[in-house]
């Protein structure tokens, strides 16, 4: 079932989704060579909770961190570790989720580490734009696969990959709530759009083909043929006056 919120419930998902936006701009300003994912996970947690919230992935599933950080070929869900330390040329996708007062924020972006080749800028760029050109049909009486099939097309008019085994979702009092928001498929389809629908929209694009497998610590994700891969995702809600993206700094 997919759960509406009422303007009181928008309004709190709005400070969990601030929460979320402000911790990745710290967390941008951080992310330098030398530096360890854990000691990305640590400022995280650490800024989440001055802020009166909980992180969102610890412990969720037994997932062991506040922040998902993955490498280059890595698309998500990767686990930070003193032993991972950021080069320069590296990408890293992070994805980082707020519990405020009952309710849930969700983003992730991918960041440069240093100075990066050219296709990795331009990966990085085309996976944020093709949110961008989803959300253009997050309207009210739209259907949700209007969205994914927006990604889609950008996209694969880019000559990138979308992820297929991995997909956003709906958000709220849980991390994760229906409806699914796939980021490829046929317009047309899926519930329609309806004001107070709050969902986490995140496209993962690959540099090479859209197959991903899982490592043996069975939680990080990465491209089977070894491409970069990058993540942009922002928590929206679907109001009657348009689109709202909750989890901007």
């Amino acid at each position: 079932m997919i759960i509406k919120k009422n303007d009181n419930e928008i309004q709190l998902m709005r400070r969990a989704g601030k929460i979320v936006g402000d911790a990745l701009a710290m967390l941008q300003e951080e992310i330098k060579p030398g530096i360890s994912t854990a000691d990305l996970d640590k400022l995280a947690e650490e800024f989440i909770i001055s802020q009166g919230a909980k992180p969102s992935f610890k412990g969720y599933y037994s997932f062991p961190a506040t922040l998902c950080t993955s490498i280059n070929e890595e698309v998500i869900h990767g686990i930070p570790s003193r032993n991972k330390i950021l080069q320069d040329g590296d990408i890293i996708s992070i994805d980082c989720g707020a519990f405020f007062k009952g309710y849930h924020g969700d983003a992730a972006r991918t960041f440069p580490v240093g100075k990066v080749s050219n296709a990795a800028n331009e990966l990085i760029r085309i996976t944020e734009k093709s949110f961008f050109k989803g959300i253009e049909k997050a309207i009210v009486g739209n259907r949700l696969s209007d969205i994914s099939h927006e990604i889609q097309t950008y996209v694969e008019s880019e000559g990138y990959s979308v992820v297929r085994d991995f997909v956003g979702h709906g958000i709220g009092k849980k991390l994760h709530e229906e409806p699914n928001v796939p980021n490829f498929g046929k317009p047309g389809r899926g519930p329609k759009l309806t004001h107070g629908m709050t969902l986490a929209i995140e496209p993962m694009v690959n540099i090479g083909s859209f197959y991903t497998k899982t490592l043996r610590d069975n939680w990080t994700v990465v491209t089977a043929d070894g491409s970069l891969s990058a993540h942009y995702e922002n928590t929206v809600v679907i109001l009657e006056t348009g689109v709202e993206i909750l989890t901007l700094s």
